[in-house]
């Protein structure tokens, strides 16, 4: 499984649904949501800044990334940006493959 961030933007329909809801049963949604698609959520966090909310989470490929960012998005309550993230250790495992690239121009 690979690790992603996804931040979440609300709107206004779905400002009003968090009032209504409260915090903890959108947490409980969310994480509904990532382990009904094969995934495990590490943490969820609200922020007051460009983005609402920060959920970190496993999640088994790239079609079930996609499958989720359409869902949420559908609602039109919520904007989401997933971004695929690494860990410490795979980006040293990364930095020791072997690869070759020829700038532009070269």
């Amino acid at each position: 499984m690979a690790k992603f961030l996804l931040k979440s933007t609300y709107t206004v329909e779905g400002l009003k649904g968090l009032v209504k809801d409260g915090g903890t049963k959108r947490a409980e949604v969310v994480r509904k949501m990532i382990e009904e698609a094969g995934g495990r959520m590490e943490s969820l966090h609200f922020a007051f800044a460009e983005d609402d909310t920060y959920v970190v989470c496993d999640l088994p490929d790239q079609k079930t990334v996609a499958a989720l960012a359409v869902a949420i998005g559908a609602t039109g309550s919520v904007r989401v940006q997933i971004t695929p993230v690494l860990t410490p250790a795979e980006v040293d495992e990364a930095t020791r493959m072997e690869t070759t690239f020829t700038p532009p121009g070269q």
